[in-house]
């Protein structure tokens, strides 16, 4: 639970937006890199020939299975369903997106998709700008049937520690609503770099478990093995290749500028002789 959260995706809003969309794409076994982020040039390319409003993010897995997220936020479901219509109705996008989904299919092993809600009780000074991030922890967290509030209570628990520990402290916390089972929770941590992960364990942590006294860390074990089911932490590189991000971010940090791919070189006047039958 010692996590920093920036919310993914869009322009500098004066709130977290409500409604979280995250696609994760596992690829086959040698179509990473940069054969997948070409691949996926083709969608951000057509946005961007689009001038379409609704950006993402796009982060490739450094631990566990080989896959790509991408996170896109909305402010309620919805503004998710007016701005599905309108690229509907975009007949060049829309083209354009399924000559991409097509070409990019062929990498893939498998696709699923998750919703999830902004929880802004269980959230501490949720960050608003990702302009400058490198890096995105994301930890899930599955609550025991019927443990519901003993879940709030851990998180209540946490949250007062580090607000009183470590001022710093800063994250946001998402609960998913479709594309999943049972009671579901996420908490994402941007980093600027991963010396913020040594941080975390040598400075942060300590302060945290200091200020949660010896009393405190014994209700948080004891929460902890009543309320959840499971957890797991994972890390992520942010990847402008395949990100869709606001022309603010591109201004903001030279990261996000992308060259688009170069178009094949002409063949010769004596390769294409070869090339006739």
């Amino acid at each position: 639970m010692a996590v920093a959260w920036c919310g993914p995706a869009g322009a500098q809003d004066e709130s977290i937006p409500k409604v979280l969309q995250i696609t994760r794409e596992y690829t086959k076994p040698g179509k990473t890199g940069m054969i997948h982020e070409k691949s996926e040039s083709a969608f951000t390319q057509a946005m961007a020939r689009a001038k379409w409003p609704t950006y993402y993010l796009g982060v490739t897995s450094l631990s566990g299975k080989q896959r790509v997220l991408f996170l896109t936020r909305y402010a309620s479901f919805e503004a998710w369903e007016n701005d599905t219509a309108a690229a509907g109705k975009n007949a060049a996008l829309s083209a354009a997106l399924d000559r991409a989904n097509v070409a990019d299919g062929e990498l893939l092993d498998s696709v699923d998709q998750g919703v999830f809600m902004f929880r802004e009780e269980m959230s501490l000074r949720p960050m608003l700008d990702l302009s400058h991030m490198r890096y995105l922890d994301i930890s899930v967290y599955q609550v025991r049937p019927g443990h519901d509030q003993e879940w709030r209570d851990l998180v209540k628990t946490v949250r007062d520690a580090y607000e009183k520990a470590v001022p710093e402290a800063h994250w946001g916390m998402y609960q998913q609503v479709y594309g999943g089972s049972g009671s579901r929770f996420i908490v994402l941590t941007a980093r600027k770099s991963l010396a913020e992960i040594d941080r975390t364990f040598d400075e942060d942590n300590p302060k945290f478990f200091a200020a949660m006294g010896e009393g405190g860390r014994s209700r948080l074990a004891e929460l902890e093995a009543s309320a959840m089911e499971s957890s797991e932490h994972e890390l992520f590189a942010f990847n402008p290749h395949m990100s869709y991000v606001s022309p603010d971010w591109i201004k903001a940090d030279d990261f996000w500028k992308v060259k688009p791919p170069a178009a094949p070189a002409a063949k010769s006047a004596t390769e294409e002789k070869k090339a006739t039958p």
